[in-house]
């Protein structure tokens, strides 16, 4: 089978927003989304055991999909793995990282919410974002599992009240706290964007990586033509627009997501990895 252009990697439904997002800037691209649900949450885990399993994550969908990049849509296992994942393949990677650099430049009152899981809040990589862009800012930090949580197995299902309500305790807190500005930095909130900042009014800006990590994955693809363009003479056509699978469903609950998901976006849903095959 001829490679798809782009992979996608998350531990669940996190970075469907950013293949969405690279779609609008590629629509010729052919994309695959992998969340690793059997193993959901990534960021309530060690650092060694997230790197393990983004590992034999990584081998397991290289070899099925030969892809040309992959994007780790997610960022736990950017800022923890990215550096052991370049090593042990050699597909290009596009990482999501805390988009902390756009906040510093954004903010008002230097004073920037960090919202992430606990192991992103807590990550060395994060310090140095920190460290590098904001050193004249506070950083107020809070790690979320119970969010992440309810996105992951609510999200779609859930009414806009209820997605409000949920981000309620996030916002309350940072504004508390005197944040200008919320990063949304595990890529499960993004799918809230627009509940963080109808919940948060005009006096504090939500910030994402989107556009960023879309653009640079754009750029990586078009650099890659340059280098290795045998990559790209293959007369086989690829048989996928863009599609989502997932290594495990735990309930009837988790697969109506992501089918309610995909129904709306217009984008199949494959099912499990290991049962499942490009058609």
């Amino acid at each position: 089978m001829s490679g798809v252009d782009y992979l996608f990697l998350d531990s669940g439904t996190g970075g469907l927003p950013y293949m969405m997002e690279l779609k609008k800037l590629l629509p010729q691209a052919s994309c695959v989304y992998v969340g690793d649900t059997i193993h959901f949450p990534y960021g309530e885990r060690e650092i060694e055991d997230i790197r393990q399993l983004s590992i034999e994550l990584t081998a397991r969908c290289t070899e099925k999909f030969n892809p040309k990049v992959i994007v780790i849509a997610c960022n736990t296992i950017s800022v923890s793995s990215l550096d052991v994942l370049r090593k042990n393949f050699s597909v290009p990677f596009v990482g999501t990282v805390p988009a902390i650099k756009l906040a510093a430049s954004l903010t008002k009152n230097n004073c920037i919410g960090l919202l992430a899981t606990r192991h992103t809040v807590n990550d060395s990589y994060t310090e140095d974002l920190i460290a590098k862009f904001a050193k004249n800012c506070t950083v107020v930090r809070r790690g979320d599992a119970e969010l992440v949580s309810f996105i992951e197995h609510n999200l779609f299902t859930a009414s806009y009240e209820e997605r409000c309500n949920a981000v309620t305790p996030a916002v309350n807190f940072f504004r508390q706290h005197g944040a200008d500005s919320i990063v949304l930095a595990c890529t499960h909130f993004i799918h809230l964007q627009n509940e963080f900042q109808d919940v948060a009014g005009n006096q504090i800006q939500v910030i994402d990586s989107r556009d960023g990590v879309a653009r640079q994955a754009v750029r990586v693809l078009s650099e890659l033509k340059k280098e290795k363009p045998e990559l790209f003479d293959s007369t086989e056509s690829v048989p996928v627009d863009k599609a989502v699978y997932v290594t495990g469903l735990r309930s009837k609950q988790d697969e109506a997501e992501y089918r309610s998901w995909c129904a709306r976006s217009n984008v199949p849903f494959m099912g499990c990895l290991e049962a499942s095959s490009i058609h």
